[in-house]
């Protein structure tokens, strides 16, 4: 991935130079000319437009999104160049290992990732200059922009003033708390116990009660409190005892998953699963799903994972409309003395490419994944929040 950056980063100073020279002659500068050039030329120095453009690149680099688009709207020539399709390729490449989430929204599309680089000859064809602007056959920008959470954050609508009064006579009525199916690798392969550390952790979600619904062989899970006004419950799915998890966590061994029954592979190789009999009940009456993958390199990473969560939400009443939470959870983060964007990717598995690995971009229900640590379990709030969102629970 480094390595395509690099070549990447290139080509948009190319791609970004040769666009200059040809619709923009009088930004040029001597630094900007090729060694086959001559003739004198007129120098303004400085100005931001004049500088050459690597520069310019390396100083685009440092703004953030909202940044790069006012910068856009100072002039024409900006406007051009803040819009050069590689520009934003490069952008999306560099920094989508550290998005922190992503959902079935903000996913950008597959197509604009999986393409083969492009030289900065068909970047240029790809945005002539026309009277309505640059056309652009790839979209880059918009997709950057659409998933950068820093971007997204500004979408979230405001809480207006009198909404504050509608809340409180709506807290007045009793509503049935929605409930939430909880399984995954995560629980039951990381060193912290993500669910030990749920239920003692009163200052992020306290423990309300435990509700009186009964389900045969599952219980009636844990209701939790969020933001000291919604009530949510939790039912962990575990897929054996509690001695063979741990056992199978220190010799790092896979167990046999009882939540689900294995009938082969299917047409394509992949196998085919069915969630047992008291699995099919939960599928049936709770109102969402809460995936723990299991976000470190050395471990996860198994083909049935996807198998798993389209044979869950398969099975559930109107699975289409109910969300699926992923939470890609690592143990514990590394310390700050040594903590870098390069170690936070290396030590986990990026959302997005989580997302790719469980296939859920082809799911039709609405999905989040949400980077979460069990020990401090950030992140975790994030996720329920949108969760409740998509459960019709009204946040601001």
């Amino acid at each position: 991935m480094a390595e395509k950056i690099q070549q990447l980063e290139s080509l948009v100073i190319r791609s970004l130079r040769r666009f200059r020279d040809r619709y923009f002659p009088d930004k040029v500068v001597e630094a900007d000319l090729t060694v086959g050039d001559s003739g004198k030329e007129e120098q303004q120095y400085g100005s931001l437009d004049t500088l050459p453009v690597d520069v310019q690149f390396l100083i685009m680099t440092f703004l953030s999104p909202a940044d790069l688009c006012h910068l856009g709207a100072t002039s024409r020539y900006w406007r051009a160049m803040v819009r050069d399709p590689l520009l934003w390729r490069y952008f999306l490449l560099r920094d989508m290992p550290y998005w922190p989430s992503i959902d079935h929204v903000t996913i950008p599309h597959p197509d604009l990732l999986d393409a083969p680089l492009i030289s900065e000859d068909e970047s240029l064809d790809d945005r002539e200059e026309g009277n309505e602007g640059i056309k652009l056959k790839f979209d880059y920008m918009s997709e950057y922009l659409k998933g950068c959470p820093s971007s997204r954050q500004q979408w979230i609508p405001t809480r207006p003033a009198y909404e504050v009064v509608t809340s409180f006579f709506q807290s007045l009525v009793p509503s049935s708390e929605p409930r939430y199916a909880m399984f995954g690798p995560g629980m039951e392969q990381l060193d912290v116990s993500l669910v030990t550390r749920l239920m003692h952790a009163p200052d992020i979600l306290p423990v309300s009660g435990t509700p009186h619904r009964q389900i045969n062989g599952i219980g009636s899970g844990i209701s939790y409190m969020f933001n000291n006004q919604h009530k949510f419950n939790i039912l962990t799915l575990y897929s054996t005892n509690r001695a063979e998890r741990e056992r199978a966590r220190v010799q790092q061994e896979s167990i046999s998953n009882k939540l689900f029954t294995f009938e082969g592979n299917d047409d394509s190789g992949d196998p085919v699963c069915v969630p047992a009999p008291q699995v099919q009940q939960v599928c049936q009456v709770v109102d969402g799903f809460i995936y723990v993958a299991n976000a470190e390199l050395e471990r996860g990473g198994e083909k049935s994972e996807g198998v798993q969560i389209r044979a869950v939400l398969n099975c559930s009443r109107g699975s289409t409309s109910k969300p699926l939470l992923v939470l890609s959870c690592i143990s514990r983060e590394e310390p700050e003395t040594v903590r870098t964007p390069s170690t936070r990717s290396m030590c986990r598995t990026p959302c997005v490419d989580m997302a790719k690995r469980l296939g859920l971009p082809h799911l039709p229900n609405p999905w989040m994944v949400q980077d979460t640590v069990a020990e401090s379990l950030s992140g975790l709030l994030d996720g329920i929040s949108w969760l409740l969102r998509c459960s019709g629970v009204k946040l601001y």
